[in-house]
Order: structure tokens, then sequence, then C-alpha cells
């Protein structure tokens, strides 16, 4: 394989979840240093690079509507989590020398920068990893949601997901060893077959931006390099036959 990266601007998109490490809840700092040292080999490649985090580790605004809370406001909780992860995610990554700017789609000018389209493409260009944090800043959309947004807007060549698995399978591996491992999909096949990687809202957005989604294990090491020259395990969402 090539050394030269396959992509020269890319979203990664990392859940709350990943955060926690094998915690039943909040942020596991071992965890994010080492998804900051991937982010970091991806940087050293001369790959421009912004992140989309997830709060989920902290608080889930669905489960705050289940629980008998107003549903707007539950996702607006969530979106402050997000901003929390996206905080010690800047830490983990400037602790090891990338630059780094938090853009949140809530304004909160003491902690971080709102959300400015022009100047987070400024700051990729100019190396810094920009993470977008608060979600989209409206309720009712998910993150992953945000992360096909913030893609589009920012021109990326790929939205990533890292998530448990190093895939798109037919059913959750970790429960059904059966489960089929895909290498490639269409928007479509996702869409029909309610695969729940991400949500219809972000898959629409990806499809209509012509923006490949890759799928990978964000727990492996160095995964995220791998993928970005090609190599190792992932599943390929890609424009429809």
């Amino acid at each position: 394989m090539s050394d030269q990266p396959a992509y020269k601007r890319v979203l990664l998109k990392v859940s709350g979840e990943a955060l926690m490490g094998s915690r039943d809840y909040g942020l596991d700092t071992a965890v994010c240093r080492r998804i900051a040292e991937d982010v970091k080999g991806v940087v050293d490649l001369g790959v421009e690079v912004c992140l989309v985090i997830g709060g989920g580790n902290i608080f889930r605004g669905v489960a705050g509507a289940a629980a008998g809370m107003d549903r707007a406001q539950a996702d607006s909780i969530g979106m402050l989590a997000t901003v929390m992860n996206a905080l010690a995610m800047q830490s983990a990554l400037e602790k090891i020398g990338v630059p780094t700017r938090v853009q949140s789609a809530i304004p909160m000018s003491s902690v971080c920068e709102p959300f400015i389209r022009r100047r987070a493409v400024r700051h990729m260009e100019k190396g810094r990893v920009v993470i977008f944090a608060a979600g989209t800043g409206n309720p009712f959309f998910t993150t992953d949601t945000a992360a096909a947004l913030r893609a589009a807007e920012m021109g990326c060549d790929a939205l990533l997901k890292g998530t448990q698995v190093d895939g798109v399978y037919s059913a959750d591996p970790r429960k059904n060893p059966a489960a089929e491992r895909y290498v490639t999909l269409t928007y479509l096949d996702m869409l029909a077959r309610d695969l729940a990687v991400m949500d219809a809202a972000a898959i629409s957005l990806a499809r209509e931006n012509h923006l490949p989604i890759i799928v990978f294990n964000i727990h492996e090491p160095g995964a995220f390099t791998a993928v970005m020259k090609g190599e190792g395990r992932f599943t390929t969402v890609h424009e429809d036959h």
C-alpha cells in the first residue's frame, strides 16, 4: 500500500461511549490519550483532521426523554456533555503536541470558540485539529448527524466513524458470532437494511453530499492511521450503484 494517505481532509466521529473504556460512565483518560495518539499519527501523515465527539458516556438526551424529561431540554443537556468530552480530548491532544481548537455550536466563549465555519477551515489549513462540540446546536439531531453536517461544511473527503467493532456487520458480532462483516455498502443498503451504525438523517446527508462513510474499530491502536493508508479492517459506505 502507498504511504500517501487516501484522503486529504477527514472528520472522525468518536462516540461518548468510546471514551468510557471499561467504565460504566464518564471518561477514561487512558482511552482519551490513546485516541489522541491515533489522531496524531494521522496528522503526522499530513492529513487535515477534525472531530465530532458524542456525549453518551455522560448523558443521553433520548434516555432522559424516556425517563420523563422534555426531549428538547434533555438534548440540550446531552449537547453540554459533548463539550466536556471535547475539552478532555483537547487536553489529551495538546499534551502530545497536537495544536487544537474546540468550536461549540452552543456559544460558551470562556471555554471554547463558537462554531464559525470559515475559521474552522482556516484552523485545519494551519494544521490544527478542530473538535466540534455541542452537536448541531439543535435538539432532535444526533451527534452522527452533526458529524455528517460538519464533514460536509468542512469539505471533508470522508467521514470516519470509530466504533466498538471493525466495520458494519449484518448483526451485532458481539452477540451473534455468525454475523457477516461487509467490506463495502451503499447508502441505500444502510437505509434499507436498517443497519444501526448511523441514523437515517446522517446517512442521507452523507449521501446527498457524496461523502463516503468509513466504519472501523476505534479501540484498535493505530487503526485510524491504517485506514488512512487503505490498510486494516473497515467498511466503506459509498455511492449507490
